[in-house]
């Protein structure tokens, strides 16, 4: 099997999310990482880049330099993952696109409703892939969850229960370090702090295991440390195309929580949980029986399921290798073969309209909103 070209934007030396990606691109041998243009710093950049490995000439100063570079070559990148700050992310994306290149961009996708639905756009009339990183998607037992509810196991979704919180944020003496202050000044992270930071994934985590989308939204927001212009609490309920009810709880200063990221379902028949602390299983309640605990890497469960589990059953399987399923997805995709449900454009934009929406809504007193992309309306 010829390994794909890859190129990453950003992700340099220090970064947080750049080893995931480095790790989750090559942990199955489908891409080779052969272009970077990895740090703010140009210079600094070019030498992390070479010393991962790539060619001098391919280590570039820029992402505007990497695009003109790339573009000419016989052996050009089949894909380019877009890890620089939000509010770079419309351009970047979007060069890459009209120049033919398949795009993974981490969340959120643009800072506008607008720039997401050009985005959209971008990426149908190029025929390339434009995925974005909600990699909590790719975790072998939510893709089971997911398989589960599309093949009727707990017959109609009622209700959707999710939450995305942590403390760390909530050390009010701590509120002024660069690292955290960011976070909840519009002018670094837009209109919404925690809810567009965390809030996000577990509203696509809801969309993505019932396969349905949020039509309406009604937010309550809150700053609960006084120097904070954003919001570092949330809670938004929702209701989707098929009649779903959904309740959304994100939080930054929930002293005592880690991670913080679950979902619960509950349908007709039977109701299923998972929680990224514990990604190995999924609890199965079925009406009027006993709660089953479901393992990943046992038999019995969907193909979907079984082909991204890569570690024997009872030995945990991380962050990084749920980035990595969306690698496998993406190198199926690019090279034409089935692949999993891969996060869209489509995906990247439907956030960023409830973000929008479920400002407007909280600045409203919880008024119900519409969550859709005008768009998609």
């Amino acid at each position: 099997m010829t390994k794909l070209n890859w190129g990453m934007i950003g992700g340099g030396e220090g970064s947080q999310i750049g080893p995931a990606h480095r790790l989750g691109a090559q942990a199955d041998g489908n891409f080779v990482l052969a272009a970077g243009a990895l740090d703010v710093d140009a210079e600094k950049g070019k030498a992390y880049a070479q010393s991962l490995g790539v060619a001098p000439d391919r280590a570039y100063g820029n992402w505007q330099e990497m695009l003109e570079g790339e573009k000419g070559r016989d052996d050009r990148i089949d894909l380019v993952t877009v890890a620089t700050p939000n509010s770079t992310h419309f351009e970047i994306t979007k060069s890459f696109l009209e120049a033919g290149f398949n795009v993974l961009c981490e969340k959120p996708m643009t800072m506008t409703v607008e720039e997401g639905e050009e985005i959209v756009k971008v990426a149908e009339a190029s025929g390339k892939i434009c995925a974005v990183n909600y990699c909590y998607s790719a975790y072998p037992m939510v893709r089971e969850m997911r398989h589960m509810v599309a093949t009727g196991q707990i017959g109609k979704v009622r209700l959707i229960v999710t939450s995305f919180s942590h403390g760390h944020h909530g050390d009010a003496t701590d509120a002024d370090n660069p690292r955290v202050r960011w976070r909840y000044d519009p002018a670094m992270a837009g209109v919404s702090g925690q809810f567009a930071d965390c809030g996000i994934h577990a509203l696509h985590m809801a969309s993505f295991v019932a396969s349905d989308e949020v039509r309406e939204l009604s937010a309550d927001f809150a700053s609960t440390i006084s120097s904070r212009e954003l919001e570092d609490d949330a809670m938004v309920n929702f209701r989707m195309d098929g009649g779903t009810v959904g309740r959304l709880w994100t939080s930054s200063v929930a002293i005592g929580r880690q991670h913080g990221f679950d979902i619960q379902v509950f349908g007709e028949i039977g109701g299923l949980r998972w929680a990224s602390e514990q990604p190995n299983q999924v609890y199965y309640t079925p009406v009027g029986g006993r709660t089953q605990i479901m393992e990943k890497g046992e038999s019995g469960l969907s193909s979907e399921a079984q082909r991204l589990s890569r570690v024997a059953i009872a030995h945990p399987e991380g962050f990084p290798l749920a980035v990595a399923n969306i690698y496998v997805d993406l190198a199926a995709a690019i090279r034409g073969e089935e692949h999993g449900a891969l996060p869209t454009a489509s995906d990247g934009l439907r956030s960023m309209a409830a973000v929008h929406q479920a400002v407007a809504s909280a600045k409203d007193g919880g008024a119900w909103v519409d969550a859709r992309p005008p768009m998609f309306r």
